[in-house]
């Protein structure tokens, strides 16, 4: 298993594949990727196929004012792969590269039913359950980096 920033392109597929199922190509684009500040990870399994991805930007954070705050989003694995440590580990490497650019926090708005995922990697689920369009039921996770 390999983690590393890379390229939107290297991850469009997957996300798209595994966050945007039968939707058009262009609802997996979101605004922060074409900023200069994001970075995209990806993870790449032993034959060299990109099962994980991830996308972090910076964008404060309401619960930590004055806080520099990285942002992720578009986190998913490959549906033959979850389970097996790749989100994990995507997770540990862009939690370590948002702190190498100054981060002290790290959020996301996580789905309800990945809350166990989340907390194993240290997040906090703060505030309430909210409805986020078209995935479902979320909270804001928060993690100090």
């Amino acid at each position: 298993m390999r983690t590393a920033v890379t390229s939107l392109a290297d991850i469009f597929d997957l996300r798209h594949q595994v966050l945007r199922t039968g939707m058009p190509a262009e609802a997996a684009h979101y605004p922060e990727d074409a900023r200069p500040d994001t970075f995209h990870l990806a993870a790449w399994d032993e034959q060299g196929r990109v099962v994980g991805c991830v996308t972090f930007f910076p964008d404060p954070w309401d619960g930590a004012p004055g806080a520099t705050a990285y942002r992720f989003r578009g986190m998913g694995t490959a549906p033959e792969v979850r389970g097996q440590g790749y989100g994990a580990a995507l997770i540990a490497a862009g939690i370590g590269a948002a702190a190498e650019r100054g981060a002290e926090v790290v959020w996301c708005n996580g789905r309800t039913s990945a809350r166990g995922f989340y907390e194993r990697a240290g997040f906090t689920a703060v505030g309430e359950e909210f409805e986020l369009a078209p995935s479902g039921p979320h909270y804001i996770f928060v993690h100090k980096a």
